[in-house]
């Protein structure tokens, strides 16, 4: 993600292509008018997918809040001089990385967790994993468009609370069950908003409802992203979004049944249930370093936070108000590389 100023030659401003995609702490950096960048869409949750117990690999990818937000520096593109084509370039890309986030949403003790991101772009159609997430943008990407749309559909596993529980009080209350989601996403970007004619606005909207029977409801999370490059070595980000769930949700994760007190100690609660409503609200900022000495190519070193907030119904449950903590944080850092 490089941005040309006014002394850099033209030809650098015509080579930086995105890699797209929500939703929104680390930025595809642009580096040109053409093919121009597109960040991480989002929901949410740093790159991830925990290569030992598989018990707790869904829960720790889909439940850090985060893979939506993290994006990774755009891919390299060498040929602009084609005219002829049609289509953004294709492009492949990889990122590695360690977080550190907690157990559950709504705890307070923390795990460091191994993550793992993959995306690319095949004929102007892009696609992503973001942990146990997986989607396809069926809005095929022109070159040199600044205002991109996507649409799509996505796959996802929530796993919350189906691993290991360290907490006797919330152990005491039973694993959940591996929930799959199923749904769709849109949005749009637009590149050359603000600071030059390469930093990028998105919005994005994403919908899925549980088809395995586990809560039997479903999420929905707008977000908003803004990414500029510092230079031809650096790109910053933020982003925000809500979480909303429906009544299903909150029963599922974080009401207690009189069973569930009677096993736990906790007291009965049925506050999360009773509505469909925000349940978590977050903002994050990410960072992506060029080890290379250009984001475009090659190695780049990423990092990011995300603050999170649990919404009212949920935050006053038991195993959060009592147990936990209603501020979510996580942390991550890795390298990433594009070809």
């Amino acid at each position: 993600m490089s941005t040309p100023r006014p002394t850099r030659p033209a030809r650098l401003a015509r080579c930086a292509h995105p890699l797209i995609l929500a939703a929104a702490l680390f930025f595809a950096a642009p580096a040109a008018a053409e093919d121009v960048p597109r960040p991480y869409d989002p929901s949410a949750e740093i790159l991830i997918s925990p290569a030992w117990d598989q018990s707790d690999a869904p829960r720790y990818v889909q439940d850090s809040g985060i893979d939506e937000e993290i994006l990774l520096p755009p891919a390299r593109d060498d040929d602009d001089d084609d005219s002829e084509r049609t289509w953004s370039r294709d492009y492949f890309a990889v990122a590695a990385g360690v977080l550190s986030t907690p157990k559950y949403n709504g705890d307070d003790d923390r795990r460091l967790l191994p993550a793992f991101y993959l995306r690319g772009r095949i004929s102007g159609y892009s696609f992503s994993t973001r942990g146990t997430n997986f989607q396809v943008d069926l809005i095929r990407q022109r070159r040199g468009q600044k205002t991109d749309f996507k649409f799509g559909p996505i796959i996802s596993l929530r796993g919350d609370r189906t691993g290991k529980i360290d907490d006797p009080q919330v152990a005491a209350l039973g694993k959940r069950k591996l929930a799959v989601e199923t749904g769709l996403f849109v949005g749009v970007s637009h590149t050359g908003v603000i600071t030059s004619a390469y930093d990028q606005v998105a919005f994005r909207f994403v919908a899925l409802k549980d088809v395995s029977g586990r809560h039997g409801s479903w999420a929905a999370s707008p977000t908003i992203d803004y990414g500029t490059p510092l230079s031809k070595r650096a790109y910053v980000g933020v982003s925000a979004s809500v979480n909303f769930y429906g009544k299903g949700f909150g029963r599922y994760y974080y009401d207690i049944d009189p069973a569930g007190s009677a096993a736990s100690g906790l007291p009965v609660y049925d506050g999360a249930g009773r509505k469909a409503t925000a349940g978590k609200y977050t903002l994050g900022l990410a960072g992506a370093y060029a080890l290379s000495g250009d984001l475009r190519k090659g190695l780049v070193l990423l990092g990011g936070a995300q603050y999170g907030r649990l919404g009212k119904d949920y935050a006053r449950s038991p195993i959060v108000a009592d147990l936990g903590d209603a501020d979510q944080w996580l942390f991550g850092g890795g390298l990433a590389y594009q070809f």
